[in-house]
């Protein structure tokens, strides 16, 4: 018997809904649901895939199978994660009806059959395959895991990110015609929101390439200190800050947010970083923030958020670890919902003065991201392996819909340490960023 349809049928069976989508063998059969013929396909390429599921069932089986090239998808991508999407958001909030006693047994033993006889293969080079070493969020474990995520080449991150650098959501409008002009955007509204002036100086915690503190120097005239974990970013940022001569206004140091003590400084932002710091830590992180700003400094924090579950959650059960992001792309990375992060700022003695949720922003984002790294896979995976490509577009693509569908959000925290008479500094009507200066 041909091997797509056993696949489909086995599939369905073990989710307990139809397969949304065609499936194509190594034996090039070509099985689906009445009304995908012509769509996209998500081929199996080799039975080392099953055996990696019969050895790894659910999501790191399936991206050890995708990392390994073993399956792939022939057409839109989005279009078969769409597909697939709610089936794997169902069983991980709901749970889906699967078989149990005999019927699973069958299953089981029809899909080893179909595996074949053989060891499970070893997992793809690009996964984190040992624990980093230490205490989560320990310094040395934190180090190797920002190692592990930025550490892959700046060639590669320009080839996805464009010229601009910027690794996090763009703000986008009507009018905006590009990625670059996005990024710009959204840079000069993190400088209006922290009412950046001439001579001040700005703390960059999790800098990047630099982006930042260099828009900060030039249009802004700000003394600016970024500071990262990677030694491939900061040698990166030091080399563009020196192209532009701003070497006596802008600072780039290997160093993290815990071992930062020359404050104060006026202002601090903290873009896309927030997201590796943890449940355990997320305290002492908002207090050494809060230690480093002056009385009436501004700190920007933009951090991605996942919705809460329903009827609420307390303590650490509110941040979320996914498996396939912890393995191989952010590991140690934890998300928890806005509401969480705004109340650890507030305890640390922050005055939260405005939100602004910026979550169809990303989307649009990673939309570009991805359509760059698909225009020119060939090269990416020359930059870096060809498996840390699928691991970004997989990961970009799924994240995409994960803010789309609103699973997800990503927030910009505007808040503020009060002088001791309890002056904020801010405009009475703080939203008057909105139009730049």
């Amino acid at each position: 018997m041909a091997v797509a349809p056993r696949l489909v049928a086995l599939a369905e069976q073990m989710l307990g809904a139809a397969v949304p989508v065609r499936i194509r063998a190594w034996d090039g059969s070509e099985a689906g649901p009445p009304g995908t013929e012509g769509g996209p396909v998500v081929v199996v390429r080799s039975r080392r895939a099953l055996r990696r599921l019969l050895y790894k069932p659910g999501e790191i089986g399936l991206a050890r199978a995708w990392v390994a090239g073993e399956v792939d998808v022939e057409g839109d991508l989005y279009e078969v994660l769409g597909a697939l999407a709610p089936l794997v958001w169902e069983r991980a909030d709901e749970g889906l009806a699967a078989p149990s006693g005999r019927r699973r047994l069958a299953a089981v033993r029809e899909f080893a059959a179909l595996a074949g006889p053989g060891l499970p293969p070893p997992p793809p080079r690009e996964e984190v395959r040992q624990r980093r070493g230490g205490p989560l969020h320990s310094l040395r474990r934190d180090r190797r895991a920002i190692s592990h995520h930025y550490d892959v080449g700046n060639d590669f991150y320009r080839l996805v990110l464009g010229p601009s650098l910027v690794y996090s959501c763009a703000v986008w409008d009507d009018k905006t015609a590009s990625l670059e002009e996005a990024q710009a955007a959204k840079l000069d509204l993190i400088c209006r929101k922290l009412d950046l002036r001439e001579g001040q100086r700005l703390l960059d915690v999790g800098c990047g390439w630099g982006s930042l503190v260099l828009h900060a120097a030039r249009h802004y005239g700000v003394h600016a200190t970024g500071i990262t974990l990677s030694g491939e970013q900061a040698a990166l940022a030091r080399r563009r800050i020196a192209e532009e001569g701003l070497e006596e206004r802008v600072e780039i140091r290997v160093q993290d947010y815990r071992e930062t003590g020359d404050g104060p400084y006026d202002a601090i932002s903290s873009v896309g970083m927030a997201e590796h710091v943890g449940a355990d830590r997320y305290r002492e992180y908002a207090a050494r923030l809060y230690g480093l700003l002056r009385p009436g400094g501004r700190l920007l924090n933009h951090q991605i958020a996942r919705r809460p579950a329903p009827g609420g959650e307390r303590g650490e059960k509110a941040y979320h670890v996914d498996a396939f992001i912890d393995a191989y792309v952010f590991p140690d990375g934890e998300l928890a919902p806005v509401g969480r992060t705004v109340s650890l700022l507030e305890e640390a003695g922050f005055e939260v003065r405005d939100v602004e949720a910026l979550r169809e922003h990303y989307a649009l984002t990673l939309r570009e991201w991805v359509r760059n790294l698909e225009e020119r896979q060939t090269e990416a995976a020359g930059l870096t392996t060809p498996g840390r490509a699928r691991v970004w577009r997989l990961y970009m693509a799924a994240s995409a819909l994960a803010f789309e569908r609103a699973r997800i959000g990503v927030n910009q925290i505007l808040a503020v340490r009060m002088t001791p008479q309890g002056s904020s500094g801010l405009p009475l009507r703080t939203r008057d960023w909105i139009t730049p200066i």
